[in-house]
């Protein structure tokens, strides 16, 4: 199919900044909350810290650059405006493959996998397992279109993504995602099974059969325990962004502050702890990784446009992870499980999902936000799993 491709590079307005920097001036901080630790949410000193850093230390025009350092294109396919980053390999034969964020992360959240994994040779790899690297901003999200009608939920992404590749002209290739990116990703080898060359998923998202499966192996059971207790207690945004997405948007693109603890509570709260930085925040991101993503979303007014596709996909995404009865996907796949990630489902789960799993990889470090976390693990799996299918 034809496909219009338009070149681009991020150019913030200085007013922008300028206008973020005073919001934050302003920011009406609430009392702290009357329960030491995290029990409440995220402490009022974690986002007091972020927003001092935000306004005195982060430099948003450095992320640009790093942004603008990889070839980037505004794609009309079919009226619907993708931003995608599209970086070729300089090695012959290098395999496509199409990697999907998810919320709360960007493109930003991918761009340090675009160099090791489109030169190898430079980054203690193979010219074999070179890929041709395109990571599109999901509908919603970054500097893609905003949907104003509903509909826009994983399949139809899925199928842009099907079409996006085409028009780019691969008619072989492999896709890869974490969050929002594992069920694009799946709905791409579910439509696409002729062109895909197979999936890498982060995790898989699949559960025990409820008619079934009565007994659980320990590491089952804990996986189900850690999965009911995180409903329990940190499931208030995906609730919010299922059935109120456009009232919280109102507070979230009027408030920085507020957008950076929305957000920040999941970057800090989802990654892997004992990942532990040098700075005062608890998890495995830094301060310049957070604010990375939250500015993005700043920028760009997505906070409300991104929470819709909770509203649009997430009762099905959770039937997956349930293990509720549902259509198999035949692609061959890849599974990488990070011990800080949840849900963790098993291998036997995922198997009655994905019959044709070809490599499975349980991992010792690491949680979420692989790519920014333990990027090396994550590029160290892609070359694997491909590198017999290319």
């Amino acid at each position: 199919m034809s496909i219009h491709i338009q070149p681009f590079q991020v150019q913030v307005p200085e007013s922008d900044l300028h206008e973020l920097h005073t919001r934050l001036a302003r920011t009406r901080w609430p009392e702290p909350a009357p329960a030491p630790g995290w029990s409440h949410g995220v402490p009022l000193e974690v986002v007091q810290d972020l927003c001092r850093y935000w306004t005195e230390d982060y430099q948003w025009r450095a992320t640009e650059a790093r942004l603008n350092a990889v070839p980037q294109y505004l794609v009309d396919v079919n009226g619907t405006r993708v931003h995608v980053l599209h970086a070729r390999s300089p090695h012959p034969g290098a395999l496509p493959l199409v990697l999907t964020h998810g919320w709360p992360g960007s493109v930003l959240e991918l761009l340090d996998l675009v160099a090791p994994l489109t030169d190898p040779v430079s980054h203690g790899g193979a010219a074999v397992d070179a890929f041709d690297v395109v990571i599109p901003s999901v509908p919603g999200y970054g500097f893609s279109t905003k949907p104003t009608t509903s509909g826009w939920g994983v399949k139809r992404i899925a199928a842009t993504w099907a079409q996006l590749m085409a028009g780019l002209g691969y008619t072989r290739y492999g896709a890869t995602g974490s969050d929002w990116g594992t069920s694009i990703s799946s709905m791409l080898g579910a439509l696409d099974a002729e062109h895909v060359a197979g999936i890498h998923l982060v995790p898989p998202l699949a559960g025990p059969d409820p008619e079934t499966d009565s007994e659980f192996t320990d590491a089952e059971r804990e996986a189900l325990d850690r999965m009911q207790e995180r409903g329990r207690t940190s499931s208030a945004y995906s609730e919010i962004h299922r059935t109120a997405p456009q009232t919280v948007g109102y507070a979230l693109l009027d408030s920085p502050a507020g957008l950076c603890a929305w957000m920040g509570e999941k970057l800090i709260a989802w990654s892997d702890h004992s990942l532990r930085r040098t700075n005062d925040l608890p998890g495995a991101l830094s301060r310049d990784q957070i604010l990375d993503q939250v500015t993005l979303y700043w920028l760009t007014g997505t906070a409300a446009s991104s929470a819709r596709l909770y509203r649009e996909s997430i009762d099905t995404v959770s039937g997956w992870i349930s293990g509720a009865p549902t259509d198999t996907i035949h692609v061959p796949v890849g599974a990488s499980i990070f011990p800080a990630e949840v849900p963790r489902p098993s291998r036997r789960w995922a198997t009655r999902r994905y019959p044709d799993i070809r490599y499975w990889m349980e991992h010792d470090r690491g949680g979420h936000f692989p790519a920014l976390e333990v990027p090396d693990l994550l590029v160290r799996d892609l070359r694997t799993f491909f590198r017999p299918l290319r």
